[in-house]
């Protein structure tokens, strides 16, 4: 089977998930090709595709790079998958119980992966948890939109140091299936609210801490004054 710019595409964005890819690595044409055995032609086009979809960027004589979310981006990515999941819940209706059963194999996967410490199907396992929910909940057209925020997320997550625990992203995972279960979308909804505002406050501290360096290097930079409040010049 021959591999489409659509796999190339796929496998970029899993790897962002896993955590493999790192803000700011390089993608080389010529890498990339050699690894799936394509032309240089094929994997331009689907790096052409990610970077539509806000996930590389190219820098002039220096190539394609995994994209490095800025602080206001964050917030962005974090706001959207509040409006898009708390919205998919509302709509949800009573779940069967096979999209029960579902999703808590998947939470009990992830906690496989973090018993096992697995650290790249962890971090899979707890950004694909909110895919798997929007194909449950029947949101076909959804679910690769939140594939694509929680890619994002997980960019910002590895950016900004984040120190959202992965335990507790599994346990606030099986406290919104249990919501549904039971029936009680509001609850469900709350617990996702919880649980996307758990996930960004954990950057909170890092993300300050690179606005206040931001701050610093400007303060740091800036025209020395005489006592009468003239810039001094060389």
């Amino acid at each position: 089977m021959s591999v489409t710019q659509i796999d190339i595409a796929q496998r970029v964005v899993e790897s962002i998930l896993a955590q493999k890819l790192a803000p700011g690595e390089r993608l080389g044409e010529q890498e990339l090709a050699d690894l799936f055995g394509v032309s240089r032609t094929l994997v331009r086009e689907a790096l052409m595709q990610l970077q539509a979809r806000g996930f590389v960027d190219v820098r002039s004589r220096k190539g394609w790079f995994v994209v490095e979310p800025s602080i206001e981006e964050a917030h962005d990515a974090f706001a959207a998958r509040r409006i898009v999941e708390t919205g998919m819940l509302r709509e949800a209706g009573q779940p069967l119980q096979s999209v029960i059963q579902r999703l808590r194999r998947h939470v009990a996967d992830e906690q496989q992966a973090i018993d096992a410490g697995d650290a790249a199907a962890r971090a899979f396992l707890l950004a694909d948890f909110h895919v798997c929910l929007a194909d449950c909940l029947g949101h076909r057209l959804l679910s690769g939109v939140m594939r694509d925020l929680t890619a994002r997320t997980t960019l910002v997550a590895s950016l900004y140091q984040s120190t959202h625990d992965a335990q507790q992203s599994c346990s606030e995972h099986a406290q919104i299936v249990a919501a549904l279960a039971e029936g009680d979308l509001a609850q469900a909804e709350s617990r996702m609210v919880a649980h996307i505002g758990s996930v960004e406050s954990a950057l909170s501290h890092s993300v300050k801490d690179s606005v206040d360096a931001r701050e610093k290097l400007r303060a740091s930079l800036s025209p020395l004054t005489s006592r009468t409040g003239d810039s001094l010049s060389g």
